[in-house]
């Protein structure tokens, strides 16, 4: 038996659908939340990939325009 929402399951069943038709539908919502807690993971990785790249270019620039202007190249 796949992961189930037992709650909606049993809403359903009370709203008038079979035992059947709400166990797959309740599989299905499942399925969804297990896809979105992969994508909340994903994009949490992705938010410290550009808040590390965002850490370590911008004093890399700031040096960069700091040398650049006494060097004169500015």
């Amino acid at each position: 038996m796949a992961l189930q929402l037992g709650a909606l399951r049993d809403a359903l069943i009370d709203a008038g659908a079979t035992p059947d038709k709400a166990s797959k539908a309740a599989e299905e919502v499942a399925g969804y939340d297990v896809q979105l807690a992969a994508i909340r993971t994903d994009l949490t990785v992705l938010k410290w990939m550009v808040a590390t790249v965002v850490a370590l270019l911008l004093p890399a620039l700031w040096l960069l325009l700091r040398v650049a202007g006494k060097v004169g190249a500015l």
